[in-house]
């Protein structure tokens, strides 16, 4: 089964109209960037677009490169008072400590989920909640799954390890340091992926009606391109393809999470 994910993230997106059209005032985010490249700056443009669409206001503000680690977390500290969420943008620049300026972010407002820790009392990552709106979308129980986990950044690899814990899985977070990455890959019931090292997964590496959830993004060619072959779909049971998989469903949620977040403080 080839996930479908441009229709799943505009399933949400009705969803999510409808119910920003009750809330009065309407939820806002505030999304920090300094010295954004190209990609960065489409990807900001598609966040702003997608929550325009449904009723979000959003507020991009665009840091000088020459500010300091304690100006930028004065900069996020001022946004508390005016907005529902925030997020900052990665990566900073190398002179401006980013795990500082994240943890600056409070937990209320933190949308993009770099505090989950796999509680309630933190947001789930964007990412790690689009491949839990799959798995219930098309009925993928974890418990007792054997999840192996490729990578474990920020965005990808630890949340989602944290949320399939949580939903009673073995789970295995392989990393560049990894030696057994081969035997494990071939062992997985389900495999997420976060590596962002394009087509390292092959078709002879993974199990028969093995899940790939494919998180990561890497170009081949000028296209985009997943950590697993795109000819691992014929032995998957379950296979999101990049692009088309998971991308679009991320920003979705990333908007759930906003709106989730001002219904919690009505």
């Amino acid at each position: 089964m080839i996930v479908k994910g441009r229709a799943i993230a505009n399933t949400l997106y009705a969803e999510l109209r409808n119910e920003v059209s009750h809330l009065s005032p309407a939820p806002h985010l505030t999304v920090f960037t300094c010295a954004p490249n190209f990609e960065t700056q489409k990807y900001l443009a598609l966040k702003k677009e997608k929550a325009e669409e449904v009723g979000i206001g959003v507020n991009i503000i665009e840091l000088p490169d020459t500010l300091t680690t304690e100006e930028v977390v004065q900069s996020v500290a001022h946004a508390c008072m005016q907005t529902e969420g925030i997020i900052v943008q990665l990566p900073l620049p190398d002179h401006i400590d980013t795990d500082v300026v994240l943890a600056a972010i409070p937990k209320s407002f933190d949308v993009d989920g770099m505090h989950y820790d796999g509680t309630s009392q933190t947001i789930i990552s964007p990412v790690a909640a689009a491949v839990a709106e799959i798995a219930r979308v098309h009925d993928v129980l974890l418990a007792s799954q054997h999840v192996v986990v490729l990578g474990h950044g920020r965005l990808v690899g630890k949340p989602a390890a944290l949320w399939a814990q949580k939903q009673g899985a073995k789970v295995t977070v392989l990393t560049k340091e990894s030696t057994d990455v081969h035997d494990m890959i071939a062992q997985a019931d389900v495999l997420i992926l976060g590596a962002g090292q394009a087509h390292m997964v092959q078709p002879d590496m993974i199990k028969e009606g093995v899940m790939i959830f494919d998180a990561a993004t890497s170009e081949v060619g000028g296209e985009l391109a997943g950590d697993a072959h795109p000819d691992c779909a014929q032995k998957a049971s379950l296979y999101t393809p990049v692009p088309g998989g998971i991308g679009p469903i991320t920003v979705a949620m990333l908007l759930k999470n906003v709106v989730a977040q001002m219904s919690r403080y009505e």
